[in-house]
């Protein structure tokens, strides 16, 4: 399976569960890998046939900036979710990090796969 990249995304939101945390926004670094078949843009060279990383790039940003959740799992979940509303991203790798969240650690965080769910065809 063909992969998109988006690497180092940074972004300031609230994440965190002490009042200290939650205070003020803090950096959240999110890497997300999309599974999909390249084949067909490969071919046309046309940017409906593939996944549009810009676009995917700007719904996770816009999203984490506003969420406001407590742990990096749940951020994690939802971008993995935002990613597979694109019918053609099969198959989503998200890592969430914050930097610096654990002294003497450059940085903490999460790494979640979440697979495209087909509806079974009836019988």
């Amino acid at each position: 399976m063909d992969q998109i990249f988006i690497k180092d995304l940074l972004v300031r939101g609230v994440i965190g569960v002490t009042e200290a945390e939650r205070a003020q926004p803090q950096d959240i670094l999110i890497n997300v890998l999309l599974y999909t078949d390249t084949r067909e843009v490969g071919s046309s060279d046309r940017l409906e046939d593939t996944v549009n990383y810009r676009t995917i790039a700007k719904t996770i940003f816009a999203h984490t900036e506003k969420a406001s959740r407590h742990t990096v799992e749940a951020l994690a979940a939802d971008i993995a979710h935002l990613c597979l509303q694109d019918p053609k991203v099969e198959r989503v790798q998200v890592r969430v990090e914050k930097p610096g969240a654990v002294r003497f650690s450059r940085t903490v965080g999460v790494e979640i796969e979440r697979l495209q769910e087909h509806p079974q065809d009836s019988p």
